[in-house]
């Protein structure tokens, strides 16, 4: 098997990369409570996997707003950027790069979630369909609930999210991190914002693509000139739908993805940020993103283009091959396998992921995956 080219050293930014292999962000629920609070485990869990050319931490939210999940860490407090520290000690230890990611939910959220019980916040007041919170039932419990219908944010409001960003992507410098990536996908805040199903505003925020482009840029180049675009990031997660429901998959799916994503690239490409994230859908049967869309996104953006998805190492050095991805993410696979570079790299068998140790719990199906016996 060849995996020689996830093997090849690379740079991102300022930084040089061992391998091409990446640990995406996954969210794991382990944090310390009250507070969200990154704690030892998460510092274990994190140096375990540096054998990574790349890591990019669990979503971690930028204001107590953007919570859609309990346990979740944040990067907004004095003690969450301490707890952080230990994290990023413990990777750069070992020789590692990490970014933070910066997550707001906005409308993925419930009432107990929010400070004071308060409704969730959105572009609009749409609820969100198809998809599930987790909330926090009692010490270490929880449970499964629809998110609440929120409240439409104002105009000042939004323009103050932007600091918030801000705020957090300094936070994130300060807690040792090597840059942070702005989560831009999978139905969350910024996302919302970019979607005409979950954006109907009558501001500058809404309406045509170019308006609803206009968050995701301001929070882009707000953060790009606080820390430098070449210690920045963007995900996204485009769908090209093929049937009636994957089009409602969190009532996102754009009638163009295409000139959608292309439009928002050309957005970081301007911006200069240092590279591209790209979540494709994972599960069964899910669409595929066109070879012109790829081939559009890499005469587009001169940054390093990440993919994750459905990538075997095989798939992975193809991919890399070609020309159209600059590095590959693994997220399953490196939640169960903490070596997982030397394993691709001899050859040697996986471990099995333990789904019902995913999210929130102890140490079990966390730091205790054991690595490859030499």
């Amino acid at each position: 098997m060849n995996h020689k080219a996830l093997f090849i050293p690379t740079s991102l930014g300022p930084f040089s990369l061992r391998n091409r292999i990446v640990l995406p962000p996954l969210t794991r629920s382990r944090s310390s409570q009250p507070g969200n609070v990154p704690n030892a485990l998460m510092a274990t869990y994190y140096q375990q996997r540096t054998g990574a050319g790349f890591m990019v931490t669990e979503g971690t939210q930028i204001e107590p707003r953007g919570q859609g999940y309990a346990w979740t860490p944040g990067i907004h407090t004095p003690e969450q950027v301490e707890g952080w520290k230990a994290v990023t000690q413990a990777v750069h230890a070992e020789g590692g790069v990490i970014f933070a990611q910066l997550w707001h939910v906005g409308r993925v959220s419930h009432t107990s979630l929010q400070p004071d019980g308060g409704d969730p916040v959105a572009p609009s007041a749409i609820p969100a369909t198809n998809v599930k919170v987790f909330i926090e039932t009692g010490p270490g419990e929880g449970m499964l609930a629809d998110p609440s219908t929120p409240r439409a944010l104002s105009n000042a409001e939004v323009k103050a999210l932007v600091e918030i960003y801000v705020r957090a992507a300094r936070n994130a410098l300060e807690a040792g991190f090597d840059g942070v990536e702005i989560h831009c996908a999978n139905g969350y805040l910024v996302n919302q914002f970019i979607s005409a199903h979950t954006n109907v505003r009558a501001d500058e925020y809404g309406g045509s693509l170019h308006n609803r482009l206009r968050f995701l840029q301001e929070v882009t180049q707000a953060v790009a000139d606080a820390i430098g675009p070449e210690r920045l990031g963007i995900r996204f997660a485009p769908l090209f739908a093929s049937t009636d429901e994957e089009r409602v998959y969190l009532g996102l799916v754009e009638e163009d993805p295409h000139e959608t994503y292309i439009e928002a690239v050309k957005i970081l490409e301007a911006i200069g940020v240092a590279y591209l994230s790209l979540a494709e859908a994972d599960w069964d049967r899910a669409p595929e993103l066109p070879d012109s869309f790829r081939k559009a996104v890499r005469a587009t953006f001169s940054g390093k283009i990440i993919y994750a998805g459905k990538y075997t190492p095989e798939r992975a050095a193809e991919a890399i091959e070609a020309g159209w991805a600059d590095l590959i993410a693994f997220g399953r696979a490196f939640i169960a396998n903490p070596d997982l570079p030397a394993r691709i790299a001899q050859g040697w068998p996986m471990n099995a992921l333990d789904p019902s140790s995913m999210y929130g719990g102890t140490e079990r199906g966390y730091i205790d995956y054991p690595v490859y016996p030499r």
